[in-house]
């Protein structure tokens, strides 16, 4: 299995990334990871504009991404546990998770998506959005490989 996580972002080096390359390295004693980071000209100028540009500029550069079995990140998305999460890794050769920009994700991307799930009823920043991301991943394998950790 190979899991990505798909975010609108720029890449930079801060506390949290260090927690996250931990964390990606727990992940890969069970399966390959990747974290890519999308930010472009277009994104920037869009979001410079209005929310619905934003979203469109996010759909189009999330759709070329979108192999395998699908996941949105969204507040609005279906509240899980973690051992529903980890159903989401059965018998899948790609998961690919996305977490839009500021402005969110338009109704047409989320409907192309497998499944839309919410972290929680509250709002997080990206960055600390992504670490619980990869923790609930690392957890899921441990649940799925029988580790204790999940307990």
């Amino acid at each position: 299995m190979k899991i990505n996580v798909y975010s609108i972002e720029k890449k930079n080096s801060d506390n949290f990334s260090k927690i996250i390359e931990n964390q990606k390295k727990m992940i890969q004693k069970y399966t390959q990871i990747e974290e890519i980071m999308l930010f472009n000209k277009k994104i920037s100028s869009a979001q410079n504009r209005d929310a619905i540009m934003a979203k469109a500029s996010y759909t189009e550069a999330f759709l070329p991404k979108m192999n395998g079995v699908n996941i949105a990140l969204h507040p609005a998305g279906r509240q899980i546990d973690s051992f529903e999460f980890s159903e989401n890794f059965a018998n899948i050769s790609t998961l690919n998770f996305f977490i839009a920009g500021a402005y969110g994700f338009e109704d047409r991307f989320l409907k192309k998506c497998d499944n839309v799930i919410s972290l929680s009823k509250l709002t997080y920043s990206h960055k600390i959005a992504k670490v619980i991301l990869f923790e609930q991943i690392f957890r899921a394998l441990s649940i799925i490989n029988k580790h204790p950790y999940h307990k």
